[in-house]
């Protein structure tokens, strides 16, 4: 990215996968950017929930993303990477492999996947797991269940590359949604171990510069 791009601005937590997968998007676009770390409190200088950040995102999550090249602030981490994708990979590196419909269509549908069903769930099996203040086996177990179920889908769907990427022709934007959820799998108490292809793909991906890169500066607090 040419030097004269201003840095934008990525609004984080060091624990969330959301933020993790924008950061890995600008990283391999090389765009520079500087990341502003919340914690979820209702503090009014700190939190997700207090007023310094509501002003930016009012529904109170990360990621957020500013922009001052353009203006734009983005939140919600499918509008984030599809902003980034219009405005800054201008070479395609990123998106949809092919030009037809159908290519347009396999990446949104996978895409949609992950943010409507896959890391809701992964994220309910946590919630439930770690954060609910009673124990709720049955409310547990069904979105464990769930999580595996997606797990199938996917499993099945890294058949058409080998396990090297989501969509057969090469690693996209979509692997890039994909890797910080099922890269939880430990903490959420999910096993990998009947599903080869999941492995393999997490394995390759970690070994990504742009996937290293992205970990250090969300993770590094």
């Amino acid at each position: 990215m040419e030097a004269h791009i201003k840095p934008l601005l990525l609004h984080a937590h060091a624990t969330g996968p959301n933020p993790i997968k924008i950061a890995i998007a600008l990283e391999a676009l090389h765009i520079p950017f500087n990341v502003k770390f919340w914690d979820f409190s209702d503090d009014p200088n700190t939190g997700v929930k207090g007023s310094s950040f509501l002003s930016i995102n009012e529904n109170g999550r990360v990621p957020a993303l500013e922009d001052p090249n353009t203006g734009v602030v983005s939140w919600e981490s499918g509008a984030c990477m599809n902003y980034i994708r219009r405005v800054y990979d201008l070479g395609n590196l990123i998106g949809p492999p092919g030009g037809s419909a159908q290519d347009l269509v396999d990446f949104e549908k996978w895409e949609y996947f992950l943010l409507s069903t896959l890391g809701p769930m992964t994220g309910q099996v946590n919630w439930f797991r770690h954060y609910h203040s009673q124990k709720n086996d049955d409310a547990l177990q069904r979105y464990v269940a769930q999580t595996y179920r997606c797990y199938d889908v996917l499993e099945g769907q890294l058949k058409k590359s080998g396990g090297s990427s989501i969509l057969p022709s090469r690693v996209t934007a979509v692997d890039y949604h994909f890797e910080p959820w099922v890269r939880q799998h430990g903490f959420a108490g999910l096993s990998l171990e009947n599903y080869p292809l999941i492995t393999k793909w997490l394995g390759l991906m970690g070994c990504r510069e742009e996937v290293r890169e992205a970990y250090c500066k969300i993770q590094k607090k």
